[in-house]
């Protein structure tokens, strides 16, 4: 069982590393290399974060504020979980600093970046809040709220891209994301939904 369990172990980075190269160099192409960086940071995105608490705010006041302090526990709850409870642990290196891998990284970036690889922090963070936002705001910006679930994939597939992260690392950051998003989305929807959405969709 436990030769098994190490062979499995052995097949999935062999599929990781492949599935690696075959974004970061086989998908390679100067719109990408663009763009893909441009998208994965982070401070180019606080307008758009900035625009949305206010808006929360002055719609719904109260209930508004409440939304805005469980948007900013689920980032928190997601950046620490990846930081302590798996980089930490795991101490998996980046593609561009693993031994076996680093020749064959195409470093989009000038630099790799610190800290350890595995979850990716991108990834859990933005699908933190792309699920919190599409668990209480579904029944209300239906297109926006899938949009926002997209945009996380995209950031997520970004860093990838310009290799900094294996495949791995996004995937299980995407699922720590929406597991955050859905547990405090759903409270926040029984302690604080916004049930007026429940009568006025928008398509």
């Amino acid at each position: 069982m436990h030769s098994i369990a190490i062979t499995f172990w052995e097949k999935l980075l062999q599929w990781d590393r492949h599935l690696f190269e075959t974004i970061n160099s086989g998908c390679a192409n100067p719109f990408f290399d663009a763009v893909m960086p441009f998208l994965r940071n982070s401070l180019h995105w606080a307008p758009l974060y900035l625009f949305l608490l206010v808006f929360v705010l002055q719609n719904f006041k109260l209930r508004g504020l409440w939304w805005v302090i469980f948007f900013l526990v689920t980032v928190a709850l997601t950046d620490m979980t990846g930081n302590y409870a798996f980089k930490q642990v795991f101490q998996r290196d980046r593609p561009c600093r693993d031994i076996e891998m680093y020749e064959h990284v195409r470093l989009v970036l000038k630099e790799c970046g610190g800290g350890y690889s595995f979850v990716s922090n991108h990834a859990a963070n933005h699908f933190g809040m792309a699920v919190f936002f599409f668990i209480t705001f579904r029944h209300r910006f239906r297109v926006w709220a899938w949009a926002g679930i997209a945009w996380a994939a995209l950031i997520a597939f970004a860093q990838v891209y310009i290799g900094v992260h294996f495949p791995l690392d996004v995937i299980a950051g995407a699922l720590l994301g929406t597991a955050f998003g859905i547990a405090t989305g759903t409270f926040f929807n029984k302690r604080f939904g916004f049930a007026i959405f429940e009568h006025q969709p928008v398509a």
